[in-house]
């Protein structure tokens, strides 16, 4: 948590639905204790709004019920799900990008990865990866030396999630070509 509220791209799915529940605990604890004493007003407004809570309810009931595969198609991503989804453009745009890049190619790759360092929505994750990019700068000069660059930063983030680390020399087998078998062309 950043400012005392959950960030929805830092946590996974579980995590978030556990932050929310904590959350809403108190302002409903609150809510027991305030005043009881309405206007006839104020307690038709508070009916109306409680029969527009009940319809709201039951018709997500009879919708299609949540599943992973429900989530992982309208709600906004979780860590996992973004950082996966971010390996994938990262280690693929390395992988397509010239074996000799021109100066103003290397010059736009460094910008894309410094700004993607900036810009990046879980704030834990966006500062690992700028201090490991002052530790070691995105290197440009090749499409082999920029894949191995994101290996290597891929693999200190695995290392830290206690996942298994990929072997670099395989980098454009997963990311560009396939494996040589040719399952992938099936």
């Amino acid at each position: 948590m950043k400012n005392g509220k959950p960030c929805r791209a830092c946590v996974d799915f579980k995590t978030w639905t556990r932050l929310e529940k904590q959350k809403s605990k108190p302002s409903s604890a609150k809510d027991s204790k305030t005043d009881t004493a309405t206007s006839p007003a104020s307690t038709a407004t508070a009916t109306a709004a409680a029969t527009e809570t009940a319809t709201a309810t039951s018709a997500k009931n009879t919708e299609e019920p949540v599943t992973e595969e429900w989530r992982k198609n309208n709600c906004p991503a979780d860590v996992e799900t973004l950082g996966n989804a971010t390996w994938t453009l990262l280690h693929t745009t390395a992988a397509y990008y010239p074996e000799k890049p021109a100066p103003s190619q290397r010059e736009s790759m460094k910008q894309f990865i410094e700004s993607f360092a900036q810009h990046y929505p879980c704030w834990f994750c966006k500062n690992d990866f700028q201090q490991a990019m002052v530790m070691e700068p995105v290197q440009v000069e090749s499409r082999e030396k920029l894949s191995q660059w994101l290996c290597r930063r891929h693999n200190e983030v695995n290392v830290k999630l206690n996942k298994p680390v990929f072997d670099c020399s395989k980098v454009f087998e997963r990311w560009l070509n396939g494996p040589p078998n040719g399952k992938c062309d099936q």
